[in-house]
């Protein structure tokens, strides 16, 4: 019976991450683009300069990085190492040049979504913020429209509880830490009727006190905590990747026609050409927005607690999660890959990254990068349980209509289900989580078409503004020189 269940979710998982979602996702990315005309590429620098210089004067919860990093801490995960590795497998270099454009649309999809969550939100008395694609689905589409929002929230929830922000999480740390210190199993110890070894154990009882500390403090917590731990475990991997990819300089020209050589199938056989741009395409796409989550709904319930009056300004700072997240840190992962390349001698997920790093730094031991590379999986997944309690959390207090003493008892839920995720390596429980993931993206897509005027509008509105005291202050400088 168990068999038939888990063949039944990887069937709906197949239907739901299939073709047609995936150029959904990418067709509103592109319908985004058209409408804030290509502002990915025209404001980049200024979103850049926002990203780190917080606004004054905006009512919110957390400062705008603040609401950057709570975002990345759930969208900057294992996806940027193993995700990355399994697109490559897969779908050969030529999927990271998909990534790449899923990445430059997705960009358009996270302004998009930024700038709803702060034109939408509700702010309390107490300053508290509620926001995200429930409520731009509900006060932006109009309340006949609450049944959707109300889907949003529950596929929210279920994504955070019984998936991707803690059994998944916590199980990918407890192995990785289990692989590095005890790969033979050697310290084993019985539990619930299996073997487990006491570097598993340890590493999901430490995980669990931590999650436990930061969670309980609420989503300031969060943010102060994601706030030091995202720049760290980011600039620690690209300085890592960095390194290698200066130590192999002269391969990276060869690499990145390798990757776009791929991508249109100029190396298959002539037969096989449209059949591995097809491969390749899927790979890199769903592997992108996976990474990114633009276009999932997610990233917009955090953009909603920052502290700003401009919903473009933070529309601004949202873009710039996909372009660190994919453009940077996933691309940096995939030509440490295609460089070594670790993607074509029989090796997966995880493995694949890990002897690309040895194999393009010989001058340490191979331990070395391994203890890296473990290091920045578990403070990747880490952050991405400390993320996704916050948005479920959110998803939680949306149906309950606020109830606080409802999410303070989720809260405990949630802790335990880190607490227990180490011990359960169930397939099924993986297949559920991509199969919640990809359920919140409808109604979100939904959402973004429908307020596609409301966004251009907003935007067009803005930069006039801008436009207009630049030039008042241009005039005003001009007159105090004369």
């Amino acid at each position: 019976m168990w068999d038939q269940i888990t063949n039944a979710l990887k069937w709906v998982d197949d239907q739901v991450w299939g073709i047609p979602l995936i150029v959904l996702i990418l067709a509103v990315g592109i319908y985004l683009t058209i409408r804030v005309r290509c502002l990915q590429i025209r404001h980049l620098p200024r979103a850049l300069k926002f990203m780190v210089k917080n606004e004054e004067g905006g009512s919110g919860e957390v400062s705008s990085f603040g609401a950057l990093c709570t975002a990345l801490s759930a969208t900057i995960g294992t996806g940027n190492i193993v995700g990355v590795a399994t697109a490559l497998v897969a779908g050969g270099p030529g999927a990271l040049f998909w990534m790449w454009i899923a990445a430059f649309f997705g960009m358009a999809t996270k302004y998009a979504e930024g700038v709803l969550a702060i034109k939408y939100r509700r702010i309390g008395e107490d300053g508290h913020v509620l926001g995200g694609p429930f409520y731009y689905i509900e006060h932006g589409m109009g309340r006949r429209w609450r049944w959707l929002a109300k889907m949003f929230a529950i596929f929210g929830l279920g994504a955070g509880l019984l998936g991707i922000g803690t059994i998944t999480q916590v199980n990918g740390i407890s192995s990785a830490v289990n692989n590095f210190f005890d790969p033979s199993n050697g310290w084993g110890i019985d539990l619930f009727g299996k073997t487990y070894s006491w570097t598993v154990i340890i590493a999901g009882v430490l995980v669990t006190l931590a999650v436990g500390l930061v969670v309980i403090g609420g989503i300031k917590r969060i943010s102060n905590v994601s706030q030091v731990i995202v720049p760290f475990m980011s600039v620690l991997y690209v300085v890592f990747a960095l390194t290698l990819l200066l130590c192999n300089a002269e391969k990276i020209p060869g690499a990145i026609a390798e990757i776009v050589e791929s991508a249109f199938g100029f190396r298959a056989a002539a037969g096989g050409a449209l059949g591995a741009i097809m491969i390749a395409m899927q790979k890199g796409i769903a592997r992108g927005i996976f990474s990114n989550e633009a276009g999932l709904g997610s990233a917009p319930i955090a953009a909603a607690a920052a502290q700003t009056k401009e919903p473009v300004r933070q529309g601004l700072v949202s873009m710039t999660g996909t372009f660190i997240d994919t453009l940077v840190i996933c691309t940096m992962t995939g030509l440490c890959i295609v460089i070594t390349g670790s993607w074509n001698i029989g090796l997966e997920g995880v493995a694949v990254t890990t002897n690309a790093f040895q194999a393009g730094m010989p001058f340490w031991p191979p331990e070395v990068s391994s203890f890296i590379l473990m290091v920045c999986l578990v403070f990747f997944a880490f952050t991405t349980i400390l993320g996704w309690d916050y948005y479920s959390e959110r998803c939680l207090e949306y149906l309950s209509n606020g109830k606080k003493k409802v999410v303070s008892v989720y809260r405990w839920i949630y802790i335990l289900a880190v607490f227990i995720g180490p011990y359960l390596t169930v397939e099924a429980v993986w297949t559920l989580a991509d199969i919640f993931n990809g359920l919140m993206a409808l109604p979100n897509l939904i959402a973004l078409v429908v307020l596609g005027g409301v966004i251009a509008r907003e935007t067009k509105e803005y930069f006039a503004k801008d436009k207009e005291l630049r030039k008042l202050e241009k005039a005003a400088v001009k007159a105090a020189k004369a």
